[in-house]
Protein backbone atom coordinates (compact mmCIF):
# COMPACT_ATOMS: atom_id res chain seq x y z
CA UNK A 1 0.00 0.00 0.00
CA UNK A 2 3.04 2.86 0.97
CA UNK A 3 5.07 1.17 -2.55
CA UNK A 4 2.07 2.22 -4.37
CA UNK A 5 1.01 5.70 -2.81
CA UNK A 6 5.00 6.67 -3.49
CA UNK A 7 4.69 5.21 -6.79
CA UNK A 8 1.75 8.13 -7.31
CA UNK A 9 3.77 10.50 -5.67
CA UNK A 10 6.99 9.48 -7.87
CA UNK A 11 4.37 10.26 -11.03
CA UNK A 12 3.18 13.76 -9.55
CA UNK A 13 6.77 14.67 -9.55
CA UNK A 14 7.75 13.29 -12.95
CA UNK A 15 4.56 15.16 -14.53
CA UNK A 16 5.44 18.00 -12.89
CA UNK A 17 9.30 18.21 -14.71
CA UNK A 18 8.20 16.69 -17.76
CA UNK A 19 5.72 19.65 -18.09
CA UNK A 20 8.54 22.20 -17.20
CA UNK A 21 10.70 20.12 -20.05
CA UNK A 22 7.76 20.08 -22.80
CA UNK A 23 7.12 24.34 -22.16
CA UNK A 24 11.34 24.97 -22.49
CA UNK A 25 10.94 22.68 -26.16
CA UNK A 26 7.75 24.52 -26.97
CA UNK A 27 9.62 28.34 -26.86
CA UNK A 28 12.62 27.09 -28.34
CA UNK A 29 11.05 25.83 -31.61
CA UNK A 30 9.06 28.87 -31.78
CA UNK A 31 9.43 30.60 -35.74
CA UNK A 32 12.28 33.50 -35.23
CA UNK A 33 10.30 36.54 -35.13
CA UNK A 34 10.56 39.26 -37.85
CA UNK A 35 11.56 42.53 -35.97
CA UNK A 36 9.60 44.78 -38.90
CA UNK A 37 6.36 42.57 -38.31
CA UNK A 38 6.36 42.83 -34.62
CA UNK A 39 7.54 44.43 -32.06
CA UNK A 40 9.67 43.14 -29.74
CA UNK A 41 8.61 44.24 -26.62
CA UNK A 42 4.99 43.27 -27.06
CA UNK A 43 6.13 39.58 -28.08
CA UNK A 44 8.39 39.70 -24.34
CA UNK A 45 5.13 40.44 -22.91
CA UNK A 46 3.36 37.94 -24.23
CA UNK A 47 5.82 35.20 -23.82
CA UNK A 48 6.00 36.04 -19.69
CA UNK A 49 2.16 36.43 -19.71
CA UNK A 50 2.31 32.46 -21.20
CA UNK A 51 5.18 31.36 -18.65
CA UNK A 52 2.75 32.71 -15.79
CA UNK A 53 -0.43 31.30 -16.96
CA UNK A 54 1.95 28.20 -16.96
CA UNK A 55 3.14 28.70 -13.74
CA UNK A 56 -0.53 28.96 -12.26
CA UNK A 57 -1.38 25.31 -13.64
CA UNK A 58 1.99 23.95 -12.11
CA UNK A 59 1.70 25.66 -8.95
CA UNK A 60 -2.22 23.97 -9.03
CA UNK A 61 -0.72 20.69 -9.57
CA UNK A 62 2.37 20.37 -6.83
CA UNK A 63 -0.87 21.35 -4.25
CA UNK A 64 -3.05 18.56 -5.32
CA UNK A 65 0.19 16.23 -5.15
CA UNK A 66 0.52 17.64 -1.34
CA UNK A 67 -3.12 17.73 -0.63
CA UNK A 68 -2.84 13.54 -1.62
CA UNK A 69 0.33 13.29 0.18
CA UNK A 70 -0.97 15.04 3.69
CA UNK A 71 -3.99 13.05 3.28
CA UNK A 72 -1.85 9.23 3.06
CA UNK A 73 0.37 10.25 5.70
CA UNK A 74 -2.84 10.50 8.01
CA UNK A 75 -4.05 7.47 6.90
CA UNK A 76 -0.84 5.69 7.86
CA UNK A 77 -1.03 7.67 10.91
CA UNK A 78 -4.11 5.95 11.77
CA UNK A 79 -3.04 2.58 10.44
CA UNK A 80 -0.15 2.99 13.26
CA UNK A 81 -3.08 3.53 15.78
CA UNK A 82 -5.23 0.65 14.54
CA UNK A 83 -1.67 -1.55 14.79
CA UNK A 84 -1.38 -0.90 18.77
CA UNK A 85 1.12 1.86 19.45
CA UNK A 86 -0.68 5.39 20.94
CA UNK A 87 -4.37 5.45 20.48
CA UNK A 88 -6.04 8.65 18.68
CA UNK A 89 -8.41 10.68 20.53
CA UNK A 90 -11.82 9.94 18.94
CA UNK A 91 -13.47 12.99 16.86
CA UNK A 92 -15.98 14.59 18.33
CA UNK A 93 -19.44 13.97 16.86
CA UNK A 94 -20.51 16.37 13.75
CA UNK A 95 -24.31 17.21 14.34
CA UNK A 96 -25.98 18.80 11.48
CA UNK A 97 -28.74 21.17 11.44
CA UNK A 98 -31.57 21.27 8.91
CA UNK A 99 -33.55 23.72 8.51
CA UNK A 100 -36.70 23.61 6.67
CA UNK A 101 -37.85 26.11 4.71
CA UNK A 102 -40.26 26.90 2.09
CA UNK A 103 -41.90 30.93 1.23
CA UNK A 104 -40.87 32.53 4.82
CA UNK A 105 -38.31 35.22 4.22
CA UNK A 106 -38.52 35.34 8.38
CA UNK A 107 -36.48 32.23 7.73
CA UNK A 108 -33.44 35.36 8.62
CA UNK A 109 -34.57 35.12 12.11
CA UNK A 110 -33.90 31.37 12.43
CA UNK A 111 -30.87 31.52 10.62
CA UNK A 112 -29.12 35.07 12.73
CA UNK A 113 -29.94 32.87 15.50
CA UNK A 114 -28.78 29.75 15.12
CA UNK A 115 -25.67 31.37 13.45
CA UNK A 116 -25.17 33.31 16.40
CA UNK A 117 -24.95 30.63 18.50
CA UNK A 118 -23.14 28.07 17.02
CA UNK A 119 -19.76 27.09 18.71
CA UNK A 120 -18.52 25.53 15.58
CA UNK A 121 -19.29 25.34 11.74
CA UNK A 122 -17.93 22.39 11.62
CA UNK A 123 -19.12 20.58 14.31
CA UNK A 124 -22.47 21.95 13.45
CA UNK A 125 -22.83 22.59 9.57
CA UNK A 126 -26.64 24.08 8.41
CA UNK A 127 -28.21 22.76 5.77
CA UNK A 128 -31.36 24.80 4.66
CA UNK A 129 -33.52 22.79 2.58
CA UNK A 130 -36.31 24.80 0.80
CA UNK A 131 -39.20 24.25 -0.79
CA UNK A 132 -42.13 25.91 -3.12
CA UNK A 133 -39.47 27.41 -5.36
CA UNK A 134 -39.63 31.11 -3.19
CA UNK A 135 -37.16 33.67 -5.48
CA UNK A 136 -37.19 36.00 -2.69
CA UNK A 137 -36.90 33.56 0.54
CA UNK A 138 -33.63 31.85 -1.56
CA UNK A 139 -32.34 35.10 -2.20
CA UNK A 140 -32.26 35.31 1.99
CA UNK A 141 -30.78 31.71 2.30
CA UNK A 142 -28.24 33.15 -0.45
CA UNK A 143 -26.82 35.86 1.54
CA UNK A 144 -25.52 33.70 4.24
CA UNK A 145 -22.72 32.60 1.69
CA UNK A 146 -20.84 29.80 2.78
CA UNK A 147 -22.16 29.88 6.67
CA UNK A 148 -25.20 27.21 5.24
CA UNK A 149 -25.53 24.97 2.84
CA UNK A 150 -28.29 25.80 0.59
CA UNK A 151 -30.15 22.67 -1.29
CA UNK A 152 -33.93 22.77 -3.31
CA UNK A 153 -36.52 20.09 -3.57
CA UNK A 154 -36.77 19.59 -7.02
CA UNK A 155 -40.23 18.20 -7.53
CA UNK A 156 -42.57 21.27 -6.81
CA UNK A 157 -45.50 19.59 -8.97
CA UNK A 158 -49.25 19.93 -7.16
CA UNK A 159 -50.14 16.06 -5.50
CA UNK A 160 -52.67 14.15 -6.28
CA UNK A 161 -54.93 13.48 -3.39
CA UNK A 162 -58.87 12.60 -2.47
CA UNK A 163 -60.91 15.42 -3.33
CA UNK A 164 -61.99 16.10 0.70
CA UNK A 165 -57.96 16.54 0.80
CA UNK A 166 -57.56 19.11 -1.27
CA UNK A 167 -57.37 21.25 1.63
CA UNK A 168 -54.35 19.48 2.27
CA UNK A 169 -51.98 19.95 -0.04
CA UNK A 170 -49.80 21.78 2.26
CA UNK A 171 -49.29 18.73 4.45
CA UNK A 172 -48.92 16.40 1.95
CA UNK A 173 -45.87 18.62 0.08
CA UNK A 174 -44.14 18.68 3.56
CA UNK A 175 -44.31 15.49 3.97
CA UNK A 176 -42.73 14.83 0.61
CA UNK A 177 -40.15 17.38 1.48
CA UNK A 178 -39.28 15.85 5.13
CA UNK A 179 -38.60 12.68 3.24
CA UNK A 180 -36.13 14.13 0.31
CA UNK A 181 -33.99 16.41 2.89
CA UNK A 182 -33.78 14.19 5.18
CA UNK A 183 -32.30 11.48 2.56
CA UNK A 184 -30.47 14.21 1.45
CA UNK A 185 -28.75 14.48 5.22
CA UNK A 186 -28.09 10.74 5.40
CA UNK A 187 -27.93 9.33 2.59
CA UNK A 188 -26.25 12.25 -0.12
CA UNK A 189 -24.28 13.60 2.79
CA UNK A 190 -24.21 10.50 4.94
CA UNK A 191 -23.98 12.19 8.07
CA UNK A 192 -25.18 9.73 11.14
CA UNK A 193 -27.49 12.11 12.88
CA UNK A 194 -29.18 15.35 12.56
CA UNK A 195 -31.04 18.03 14.25
CA UNK A 196 -34.73 19.58 12.18
CA UNK A 197 -35.85 22.89 12.77
CA UNK A 198 -38.33 24.64 10.71
CA UNK A 199 -38.00 28.59 9.04
CA UNK A 200 -40.37 29.64 11.62
CA UNK A 201 -38.84 28.34 14.86
CA UNK A 202 -35.85 30.28 17.17
CA UNK A 203 -33.50 28.72 19.26
CA UNK A 204 -31.86 29.19 22.50
CA UNK A 205 -28.41 30.28 23.38
CA UNK A 206 -27.51 26.49 24.86
CA UNK A 207 -29.52 24.72 21.50
CA UNK A 208 -25.98 23.39 20.68
CA UNK A 209 -25.35 22.74 24.04
CA UNK A 210 -28.51 20.54 24.47
CA UNK A 211 -28.10 18.35 21.49
CA UNK A 212 -24.49 17.38 21.81
CA UNK A 213 -24.70 16.62 25.59
CA UNK A 214 -27.70 14.29 24.66
CA UNK A 215 -26.44 12.77 21.78
CA UNK A 216 -24.84 9.80 23.52
CA UNK A 217 -27.73 9.18 25.17
CA UNK A 218 -29.82 8.94 22.46
CA UNK A 219 -26.88 6.28 21.25
CA UNK A 220 -27.05 4.56 24.47
CA UNK A 221 -30.84 3.96 25.41
CA UNK A 222 -32.65 2.22 22.42
CA UNK A 223 -36.18 2.78 24.33
CA UNK A 224 -35.47 6.17 23.39
CA UNK A 225 -35.80 7.43 19.10
CA UNK A 226 -35.39 11.35 20.00
CA UNK A 227 -34.19 13.92 21.74
CA UNK A 228 -36.72 17.41 21.41
CA UNK A 229 -36.12 21.43 22.55
CA UNK A 230 -39.89 21.37 22.92
CA UNK A 231 -42.17 21.13 26.17
CA UNK A 232 -45.64 21.63 24.70
CA UNK A 233 -46.71 22.77 28.17
CA UNK A 234 -43.85 25.05 28.43
CA UNK A 235 -45.86 28.27 28.94
CA UNK A 236 -44.24 30.81 31.65
CA UNK A 237 -46.76 30.14 34.34
CA UNK A 238 -46.29 25.79 34.06
CA UNK A 239 -42.30 25.68 34.16
CA UNK A 240 -40.15 26.38 36.51
CA UNK A 241 -37.71 29.34 36.14
CA UNK A 242 -35.24 28.47 38.49
CA UNK A 243 -34.64 24.95 37.11
CA UNK A 244 -33.44 25.45 33.37
CA UNK A 245 -31.48 22.01 33.96
CA UNK A 246 -34.62 19.99 34.51
CA UNK A 247 -35.06 17.58 31.73
CA UNK A 248 -37.70 14.18 31.29
CA UNK A 249 -39.00 11.57 29.37
CA UNK A 250 -41.87 11.97 27.35
CA UNK A 251 -43.99 9.05 25.49
CA UNK A 252 -45.65 12.26 23.28
CA UNK A 253 -43.65 12.97 20.51
CA UNK A 254 -42.69 16.32 20.63
CA UNK A 255 -41.22 17.73 16.95
CA UNK A 256 -40.45 21.66 16.88
CA UNK A 257 -37.02 21.28 17.13
CA UNK A 258 -35.86 17.11 17.42
CA UNK A 259 -32.67 15.07 16.78
CA UNK A 260 -32.75 11.49 15.16
CA UNK A 261 -30.47 9.10 14.09
CA UNK A 262 -29.62 7.73 10.90
CA UNK A 263 -31.04 4.11 12.06
CA UNK A 264 -34.24 5.47 13.48
CA UNK A 265 -34.77 6.81 9.50
CA UNK A 266 -33.89 3.85 7.71
CA UNK A 267 -36.90 2.44 9.91
CA UNK A 268 -39.17 4.95 8.94
CA UNK A 269 -38.35 5.94 5.58
CA UNK A 270 -39.78 2.83 3.76
CA UNK A 271 -42.94 3.59 4.94
CA UNK A 272 -42.68 7.42 5.73
CA UNK A 273 -46.54 8.69 4.93
CA UNK A 274 -48.12 10.76 2.58
CA UNK A 275 -49.11 13.70 4.54
CA UNK A 276 -49.60 14.25 8.64
CA UNK A 277 -45.76 13.13 9.04
CA UNK A 278 -46.12 14.13 12.78
CA UNK A 279 -49.19 12.61 14.00
CA UNK A 280 -48.02 9.67 11.99
CA UNK A 281 -45.11 9.64 14.23
CA UNK A 282 -47.41 9.49 17.05
CA UNK A 283 -49.04 6.60 16.55
CA UNK A 284 -48.15 3.23 18.00
CA UNK A 285 -46.76 1.20 14.87
CA UNK A 286 -44.06 3.91 14.72
CA UNK A 287 -43.60 4.67 18.50
CA UNK A 288 -43.11 1.33 19.52
CA UNK A 289 -43.32 1.77 23.07
CA UNK A 290 -40.05 4.36 22.71
CA UNK A 291 -40.03 8.11 24.69
CA UNK A 292 -38.23 11.06 23.37
CA UNK A 293 -36.13 13.52 25.85
CA UNK A 294 -37.78 17.44 26.85
CA UNK A 295 -36.95 20.18 28.44
CA UNK A 296 -38.80 21.82 31.40
CA UNK A 297 -38.06 25.06 29.30
CA UNK A 298 -37.98 24.93 25.36
CA UNK A 299 -34.89 25.57 23.94
CA UNK A 300 -37.11 26.60 20.54
CA UNK A 301 -40.07 28.98 20.29
CA UNK A 302 -41.96 29.52 17.20
CA UNK A 303 -42.85 32.57 15.54
CA UNK A 304 -44.66 31.53 12.61
CA UNK A 305 -48.72 31.72 13.24
CA UNK A 306 -49.29 31.84 9.25
CA UNK A 307 -48.63 28.32 8.02
CA UNK A 308 -50.29 25.21 6.55
CA UNK A 309 -51.82 24.51 10.32
CA UNK A 310 -53.78 27.89 9.82
CA UNK A 311 -52.31 28.80 13.44
CA UNK A 312 -53.93 26.27 15.54
CA UNK A 313 -52.77 26.78 18.85
CA UNK A 314 -50.70 29.50 18.13
CA UNK A 315 -52.81 31.94 19.75
CA UNK A 316 -54.13 29.84 22.71
CA UNK A 317 -50.94 28.11 23.75
CA UNK A 318 -47.34 28.53 21.25
CA UNK A 319 -47.27 32.18 21.75
CA UNK A 320 -47.07 32.00 25.26
CA UNK A 321 -43.69 28.83 25.46
CA UNK A 322 -41.35 30.54 27.52
CA UNK A 323 -38.01 30.10 25.55
CA UNK A 324 -34.50 29.36 27.91
CA UNK A 325 -31.82 32.59 28.15
CA UNK A 326 -29.83 30.78 30.74
CA UNK A 327 -26.79 28.44 28.94
CA UNK A 328 -26.74 25.61 30.77
CA UNK A 329 -23.59 23.36 30.36
CA UNK A 330 -25.04 20.03 29.66
CA UNK A 331 -22.18 18.38 28.82
CA UNK A 332 -20.63 18.82 31.62
CA UNK A 333 -23.37 16.85 33.82
CA UNK A 334 -24.45 13.63 34.67
CA UNK A 335 -27.27 12.61 32.64
CA UNK A 336 -27.55 9.49 32.85
CA UNK A 337 -30.25 9.18 35.17
CA UNK A 338 -32.71 9.85 32.17
CA UNK A 339 -31.62 6.65 30.93
CA UNK A 340 -35.14 4.23 31.39
CA UNK A 341 -33.23 1.74 33.38
CA UNK A 342 -32.09 4.80 36.30
CA UNK A 343 -35.27 7.10 35.08
CA UNK A 344 -38.42 4.93 36.03
CA UNK A 345 -38.35 3.83 39.33
CA UNK A 346 -37.50 7.17 40.75
CA UNK A 347 -40.42 8.95 38.43
CA UNK A 348 -43.05 6.59 39.96
CA UNK A 349 -41.81 6.80 43.31
CA UNK A 350 -41.86 10.46 42.82
CA UNK A 351 -45.39 10.83 41.29
CA UNK A 352 -47.01 8.40 43.15
CA UNK A 353 -45.62 9.33 46.77
CA UNK A 354 -46.89 12.98 46.33
CA UNK A 355 -49.81 14.20 48.20
CA UNK A 356 -52.93 13.25 46.11
CA UNK A 357 -55.66 16.82 46.25
CA UNK A 358 -58.68 17.01 44.69
CA UNK A 359 -58.63 19.74 41.76
CA UNK A 360 -60.40 22.36 44.06
CA UNK A 361 -58.13 22.12 46.79
CA UNK A 362 -54.88 23.49 43.83
CA UNK A 363 -57.69 25.86 42.34
CA UNK A 364 -58.30 27.31 46.26
CA UNK A 365 -54.95 27.00 47.32
CA UNK A 366 -55.50 27.93 50.27
CA UNK A 367 -56.00 24.33 52.28
CA UNK A 368 -52.48 23.49 50.76
CA UNK A 369 -49.07 24.25 52.67
CA UNK A 370 -45.66 23.40 50.70
CA UNK A 371 -44.62 23.43 47.11
CA UNK A 372 -45.74 19.87 46.65
CA UNK A 373 -45.26 17.92 44.77
CA UNK A 374 -49.00 16.97 44.58
CA UNK A 375 -50.97 14.30 42.51
CA UNK A 376 -54.45 14.46 41.02
CA UNK A 377 -55.47 11.37 39.89
CA UNK A 378 -58.00 10.86 36.34
CA UNK A 379 -58.77 7.63 35.53
CA UNK A 380 -61.12 8.14 32.13
CA UNK A 381 -60.22 10.48 28.65
CA UNK A 382 -63.12 12.32 29.84
CA UNK A 383 -61.88 13.33 32.82
CA UNK A 384 -58.25 13.62 32.07
CA UNK A 385 -59.55 16.42 29.27
CA UNK A 386 -61.31 18.20 31.86
CA UNK A 387 -58.72 18.28 34.57
CA UNK A 388 -56.13 19.35 32.31
CA UNK A 389 -58.21 22.65 31.12
CA UNK A 390 -59.44 23.68 34.33
CA UNK A 391 -55.19 23.69 34.85
CA UNK A 392 -54.38 25.02 31.80
CA UNK A 393 -52.24 22.71 30.30
CA UNK A 394 -52.83 20.81 26.84
CA UNK A 395 -56.00 18.33 26.71
CA UNK A 396 -55.27 16.78 23.43
CA UNK A 397 -54.06 12.95 22.95
CA UNK A 398 -52.54 11.61 20.12
CA UNK A 399 -53.03 7.97 19.38
CA UNK A 400 -54.31 7.79 23.07
CA UNK A 401 -51.05 10.00 24.65
CA UNK A 402 -51.43 13.18 26.33
CA UNK A 403 -48.74 15.87 25.55
CA UNK A 404 -45.64 16.04 27.63
CA UNK A 405 -47.06 12.38 29.16
CA UNK A 406 -44.67 9.70 30.02
CA UNK A 407 -46.64 6.43 32.07
CA UNK A 408 -49.95 8.71 31.52
CA UNK A 409 -48.44 11.20 33.78
CA UNK A 410 -48.24 14.88 33.05
CA UNK A 411 -46.15 16.99 35.00
CA UNK A 412 -45.95 20.93 35.26
CA UNK A 413 -46.45 23.94 38.01
CA UNK A 414 -49.62 25.63 38.58
CA UNK A 415 -49.50 28.64 40.81
CA UNK A 416 -45.86 27.76 42.17
CA UNK A 417 -46.71 24.26 43.20
CA UNK A 418 -45.66 20.82 41.44
CA UNK A 419 -48.27 18.96 40.30
CA UNK A 420 -48.38 15.52 38.44
CA UNK A 421 -51.70 14.71 36.26
CA UNK A 422 -51.38 10.85 36.81
CA UNK A 423 -53.90 7.93 36.39
CA UNK A 424 -54.22 5.95 39.26
CA UNK A 425 -51.17 3.67 40.40
CA UNK A 426 -50.37 0.61 38.19
CA UNK A 427 -50.35 1.81 35.06
CA UNK A 428 -49.48 -0.36 31.90
CA UNK A 429 -50.20 1.14 28.72
CA UNK A 430 -52.15 3.99 26.79
CA UNK A 431 -55.30 3.78 25.58
CA UNK A 432 -55.67 4.98 21.63
CA UNK A 433 -59.13 5.12 21.85
CA UNK A 434 -58.75 7.63 23.90
CA UNK A 435 -57.93 9.82 20.62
Amino acid sequence: MVRTKGSIILCGAFLFVAWNALLLLYLWGRPPIGLGRVNLAEEMIRLAEEVEVQLDTQKKLLKQIESHRSAWAQQESKAVNVEGTTPAPSPEPIIPILVIACDRVTVKRSLDRLIQYRPSAELYPIIVSQDCGHAETARVIGSYGDQVTHISQPDLSDIRVRPEHRKFQGYYKIARHYRWALNQVFNTFSQPTVVIVEDDLEVAPDFFEYFRALYPILRADPTLWCVSAWNDNGRDALVDSSKAELLYRTDFFPGLGWMLLKELWDELEPKWPSAFWDDWMRQPEQRKNRSCIRPEISRTITFGRKGVSLGQFFDQYLRYIKLNTEFVPFTKRDLSYLLKENYDDAFVKEVYSATLVKIEDLQQGGRLRGPGPYRVKYSSRDSFKAFARNLGVMDDLKSGVPRTGYRGVVGFLHRGRRVFLAPPDGWTHYDISWS
